[in-house]
């Protein structure tokens, strides 16, 4: 049985040697030079690692730290996520109490992605972390953007004190949950807070 050749920069260079010793073969020696570069990129860890990292890829929720953080597993380092332009009740902070709708937006976002695989997705026109170290994401699932779609029922609102580009999606989602009185806009008091935005009051 005859030996195969494995497709290696070494292997091509011997074609292209070959290949040179016999004359009129100008458009092969050219199309065995473009080959070599061809195949010595591919082989190159650098263009590999460049590949890899400029997939979007998916990445599993270890859990919900809240009803606008996530914990996801990064190439098994645990990073927190906090979604982009989105603003849910609090049920962690340590200068405020629980807030009314809290839990349920927790709970909501729990459903939702917990132990699910999610697509990241980063915006220009935000930092690449919050001043809590946190990364600033769009999180998407099965084609879903998280961020709206707890805006759209009810459970967070559109937050406007930074600049992002689905701001304007944000706050007319915002205006539709507002007049269908869905989620936090039926069931809390609000409160308008520093940022022009809203809050709800603290649970009773």
């Amino acid at each position: 049985m005859a030996k195969k050749n494995k497709l290696t920069p070494e292997y091509f260079y011997k074609l292209l040697v070959n290949s040179g010793r016999h004359k009129g073969h100008a458009k092969y020696y050219a199309l065995l030079v473009f080959v070599v570069f061809l195949v010595t990129a591919v082989n190159s860890p650098r263009l590999q690692d460049a590949l890899v990292e400029g997939q979007p890829g998916l990445y599993t929720v270890l859990h919900v730290s809240d009803g606008d953080t996530i914990v996801v597993d990064m190439g098994n380092v645990e990073q927190t996520v906090r979604l982009i332009g989105v603003d849910t009740p609090e049920t962690h902070h340590p200068q405020k109490p629980v807030q009314c709708f809290g839990e349920a937006a927790s709970e909501f976002t729990t459903a939702l992605v917990e132990g699910k695989q999610v697509r990241l997705e980063a915006d220009e026109q935000t930092d690449n972390r919050d001043r809590y170290d946190r990364l600033l994401r769009y999180v998407y699932i099965d084609g879903t953007l998280v961020n709206a779609e707890i805006i759209r029922q009810g459970y967070g609102f559109a937050l406007n004190s930074f600049p992002h580009s689905q701001i304007e999606l944000f706050r007319s989602l915002e205006k539709q949950a507002r007049n269908q009185k869905a989620g936090l806009w039926s069931g809390c008091d609000l409160l308008e807070n520093e940022y022009g935005s809203y809050e709800t009051a603290p649970k009773e």
